[in-house]
């Protein structure tokens, strides 16, 4: 014979035994529930049929018993086992089955009988298909009832190391066409599969189409709600009854491209509430859980989620009010915290709260509709007023993201940061002033700008905040379902591409200039430097910042600021301008944004970052009442003048920390308070430690208004001794003093004994030619003269400066004879 047919299945010989041992297995056991196979008496093995065969060789079979209950099981070929799959307890005539590859999900369609379509007031369909979910037996869905028959199929991977993400059923009619559901579930406790929340948008146009924008899975357990409407409201009583008793679940989008996903879950646990928030925009979710103290059970309302835009609300009358950062969710101090009886908490109705786009608020119980705004003054009040560094963190974001008459609103926080800057631990308050302003300001109007400018000089935050907890888990993000986007779904797309690929985060920070900036001075510090063009761009860049802040100016300033060229200050402004330049341009979208406006963006942020600074003089000044003072060294400095000097080293501190530009002449201002409030010991001690930076312009005022007393003397000798060289070479060409001179000579000896190493000798020089006989100052006048010597002779080119080894030795007499008193 050509051909060989080999059983390898047959229902007498596979089935029948194993059902007859199963019968009388049930027969024996007592009945302790519902009954999940067959009725044990006069089984009827004349109805056991085949209904299907899958693609792993997998063959399902049905039959009826006394009772015409309709039992399904399994046959696996492979291991020659059968299991039960489903009983249904109705007399069904099965027209096709088919179970997916995990074995959980039973899809059958079935014509019903006659008796069960027989009546004229309800008319029922013929064929019925359903889902049945059976690990264990929890639930059943109709997907199709009509009059047509119906045929089912389970697709199955071809590779089954490659299994599919969720189920696909198809359904084909008799009326020729096909139909195909994608079933997403997972396994819970090994046992039981659930239908997983999935959300999905679609965008509906003008012209009668609509398009899928995007679907994504959610950890969210519906129960057995049926349909749920999410920011829908509701439609009566009972409904609101329901959905109270159930769960809470909104969906909020911002401008900024955000896409959140509050949910509460009901729960009888007393002692705590706990919600989620999904945020889709960032590719994690974050579940909060709020201790609710002692208060009675009967007392808890509904949670209400509010959308605020770069916020969501959180609230439950009577016990918190949590009020979300959902432009930078990572750090639990970007979100404000309230609980107990609050004066923010009370100004909100108990009933339940609908958001609606545009900071709208619907309360269902009385009809009335609200515009929820911020309170700047109450924020302010706030603000001034909390101890706690974390809730003075949140709501400083906050005022800044809502206020309006920015001029205003900066002054107030600029006060209150004078009033408070020495007892914030957490943060330095200049610091996140500064950073935080420039965010909120420039960041939201450019698409991707909040993603490459920092929103925070913080990096971390690892304090617990009182009365809740939070844990953080990764989700899956949104699958795009379209190639082009406009608007909120470009916005949107272009977070979840931040999050997908922007490894590392490619925010701006100062890194670069800080390194190339100290290369810089210390070149020029050696004599060395750069190419003439380099200078010239990045000095360009400054004076271009310097005349954009001159457009800004209204009236003039109290401070004497940007009276003087201050070279290192100009060269850290142009060094910022150009590397947040290439910064931007090398991560936006020029062609769409264009170079122009970026470049004024740059100029704008640095100009603003200094306008700040100058605000923060500026308001000290005036608290202070220093509108009648004049630059001068002479005479002591008030307790106004103590009190700003103070204030000066903490804003150097706070920026210099950031490596950040200060207005030119800063540095001037400060060292002549310095010197009018400071003991010469601790002045000397700030100059040394770097806090006090000595200028050219500071040195040569305090050289020309102080006097030549004794004390005077001192002061400006220990000045002058600590001027770096390139300043002590200008200051020497000015100041007629002796004790210039000595410190002239000084220098020189110590340049020329350094830059020479001294070999064995043979003097043959004039002696005759000293007018004083004093060995000492002999015997140093002949080394440096034969140096000096040496050295032309080397290299008869080299400049040469007004100081020889004659001017040494009349500096030194002349010193001596005032040592002496002569």
């Amino acid at each position: 014979m050509l051909l060989q047919l080999s059983a390898a299945f047959d229902l007498q010989q596979d089935v029948v035994p194993w059902l007859a041992e199963r019968l009388s297995a049930e027969a024996a056991a007592p009945v302790a529930g519902p009954r999940a196979g067959l009725d044990p008496v006069e089984n009827n093995y004349e109805t056991l049929q085949v209904v299907n065969v899958e693609r792993n060789g997998k063959v399902i079979y049905s039959c009826k018993d006394s009772k015409r209950n309709v039992f399904f099981g399994l046959y696996d070929l492979q291991t020659k086992k059968n299991e039960h799959l489903y009983t249904f307890e109705k007399d069904l005539q099965v027209v096709s089955c088919s179970v997916n590859r995990e074995k959980t999900l039973l899809a059958v369609s079935f014509i019903q009988s006659a008796k069960e379509r027989r009546n004229e007031l309800q008319p029922a369909s013929k064929c019925l298909t359903l889902l049945v979910e059976i690990h264990p037996v929890n639930n059943v869905k109709v997907l199709k009832a009509v009059d047509s028959c119906i045929w089912v199929q389970f697709l199955y991977p071809i590779d089954e190391r490659n299994p599919f993400p969720d189920s696909h059923l198809l359904l084909i009619s008799e009326e020729k066409y096909v139909e195909q559901f994608h079933i997403q579930v997972f396994r819970e406790d090994e046992n039981r599969v659930k239908s997983e929340s999935v959300l999905k948008c679609i965008q509906f146009y003008a012209d009668e189409n609509f398009n899928l924008i995007f679907e994504v899975p959610l950890d969210i357990s519906f129960g057995d709600t049926g349909l749920t409407l999410v920011n829908f409201g509701c439609e009566d009583s009972q409904n609101r009854e329901m959905l109270s008793k159930d769960l809470n679940l909104r969906v909020f989008t911002s401008h900024t491209g955000s896409l959140c996903v509050c949910y509460n879950k009901k729960s009888d646990a007393q002692e705590q509430v706990t919600y989620s928030v999904f945020y889709l925009h960032k590719g994690y979710s974050k579940t909060f859980a709020a201790e609710l103290g002692t208060l009675e059970h009967q007392s808890m309302k509904n949670i209400t989620f509010l959308n605020l835009d770069y916020y969501v609300a959180v609230y439950l009358p009577g016990h918190f009010f949590h009020l979300l950062n959902t432009q930078h969710p990572d750090l639990m101090c970007y979100s404000l915290f309230l609980t107990g009886e609050n004066e923010t908490m009370n100004l909100i109705p108990d009933g339940p709260l609908q958001s609606l786009s545009g900071a709208l608020a619907w309360d269902w119980c009385s009809g009335k509709l609200f515009r929820v705004n911020f309170n700047q003054s109450s924020l302010l009040h706030f603000l001034q007023n909390s101890p706690l560094d974390y809730e003075r963190l949140a709501v400083l974001h906050c005022v800044l993201a809502w206020g309006r008459n920015p001029k205003v609103l900066e002054v107030q926080i600029i006060q209150w940061i004078f009033e408070n800057m020495w007892t914030c631990r957490a943060f330095d308050p200049i610091q996140e002033f500064l950073i935080a302003s420039l965010y909120w300001k420039f960041c939201l109007d450019i698409s991707n700008m909040d993603k490459l400018l920092p929103h925070s000089s913080l990096r971390s935050w690892n304090t617990e905040i009182p009365g809740v907890t939070s844990v953080t888990e990764e989700i899956l993000l949104p699958l795009m379902k379209v190639q082009s986007f406009k608007g909120y779904w470009e916005k949107l797309n272009s977070n979840l591409e931040y999050v997908k690929y922007a490894k590392p985060h490619l925010q701006y920070n100062n890194n670069v200039v800080r390194r190339e900036w100290r290369n810089l001075i210390s070149e020029e510090k050696k004599g060395k430097r750069r190419s003439t063009v380099y200078f010239r761009n990045i000095l360009e860049n400054a004076v271009k910042v310097i005349s954009n802040l001159e457009a800004w100016i209204v009236e003039p300033r109290l401070a004497l600021l940007f009276q003087e060229e201050d070279n290192q200050q100009r060269l850290l402004m142009g060094l910022m301008v150009s590397e947040l330049k290439e910064h931007l341009l090398r991560n936006l979208p020029v062609q769409f944004i264009g170079k122009k406006k970026i470049e004024q963006l740059v100029l704008d942020y640095v100009s603003k970052m200094l306008d700040l600074l100058c605000q923060m003089l500026e308001t000290s000044w005036r608290k202070h009442n220093l509108h009648s003072w004049v630059f001068h060294f002479d005479g002591r400095g008030s307790a106004g003048e103590f009190a700003v000097f103070h204030t000066m080293t903490q804003i150097l501190d706070s920026v210099n920390r950031m490596c950040l530009p200060l207005p030119p002449g800063f540095h001037t201002l400060h060292m002549t308070l310095g010197v009018r409030c400071l003991p010469l010991h601790s002045l000397l001690r700030y100059i040394d430690d770097k806090v006090l930076l000595l200028t050219e312009k500071g040195v040569m005022k305090l050289l020309k208004d102080l006097d030549n007393t004794e004390k005077n003397e001192k002061l400006k000798f220990s000045i002058v001794a600590r001027l770096p060289p390139f300043i002590m070479q200008k200051i020497s060409q000015v100041w007629d003093h002796p004790v210039n001179s000595h410190i002239i000579s000084r220098n020189y000896v110590k340049r020329l004994l350094q830059k020479h190493k001294r070999q064995s000798r043979n003097s043959t020089m004039d002696k005759s030619s000293f007018l004083i006989e004093f060995l000492p100052l002999n015997y140093l006048i002949e080394v440096l003269t034969e140096l000096e010597t040496a050295r032309q002779a080397l290299n008869p080119f080299e400049g040469c400066d007004s100081v020889d080894t004659k001017f040494v030795e009349e500096a030194a007499l002349k010193q001596t004879t005032i040592l002496l008193n002569l």
